[in-house]
């Protein structure tokens, strides 16, 4: 029995808001009718600059000049696929003057909700789910990751094809690889006139950057290994 025709294990609403947040290096801040581009974010994203708490934190911490605030991200993929947008995710809450003693550029936010748009939906994660979310250990490196993938070994692409059940149908144009996280790869498989996306899974989910390449050689073994007869591409 082919492993991969199992259940697809795949990041939680949670984890994918905490990973865009994390990788983000831009941002959109809507406030008083107001719209900002905020760019070049360090290399902590989102949650290098701005602190969310709870409403209950901020009556503790005494009231003060608030103001509603909307924090708008976009999850572009790096790779040139059709329809680049993967995600949108929506921060709400009233936002602080600077905390702490940090850089000006710091603030600290009451949470609203946070609302993250994708493929599967719309869902809202609570300030809870955000906090206890594990960080993907590579957020920050899948760009990079992917990009290495496609442009220094484009050949090993059409090999993790193999792994794709159902087989991919007659007519196929090209694969490309979407996404990267700690529990496997997203293959874009596009046609003339649409495109499908498929998850390759690890054998378990990578909780340290330096596992990732290992993670990413065990699938391409066993895709050498896989028996797959039959046209890819039309």
């Amino acid at each position: 029995m082919c492993p991969y025709s199992a259940r697809v294990t795949r990041p939680t609403p949670a984890e994918r808001v905490q990973s865009i947040l994390y990788a983000a290096r831009s941002m959109t801040v809507v406030s008083d009718g107001c719209r900002a581009e905020v760019h070049r974010l360090d290399d902590a994203g989102t949650t290098g600059r701005i602190h969310l708490h709870s409403p209950a934190e901020g009556a503790l911490a005494g009231t003060g000049s608030r103001v509603p605030v909307r924090l708008e991200f976009t999850d572009i993929a790096p790779t040139a696929v059709r329809e680049r947008l993967r995600a949108r995710v929506t921060l709400t809450g009233l936002l602080a003057a600077r905390y702490g003693g940090e850089s000006p550029r710091s603030a600290c936010m009451e949470f609203g909700q946070a609302l993250v748009e994708d493929s599967d939906g719309r869902r809202f994660v609570t300030l809870d789910e955000l906090q206890d979310a594990e960080r993907d250990p590579l957020a920050t490196s899948e760009a990079s990751m992917l990009t290495h993938l496609v442009d220094s070994h484009e050949e090993l692409v059409p090999l993790l094809v193999r792994l794709v059940r159902p087989q991919p149908a007659r007519g196929m144009v090209r694969a490309v690889p979407l996404a990267l996280d700690r529990y496997g790869v997203t293959l874009r498989l596009e046609y003339p006139g649409s495109h499908r996306d498929v998850r390759l899974p690890f054998a378990a989910p990578v909780s340290d950057i330096d596992q990732a390449a290992p993670r990413i050689r065990a699938l391409l073994a066993t895709a050498r290994r896989a028996a797959h007869h039959g046209r890819l591409f039309a």
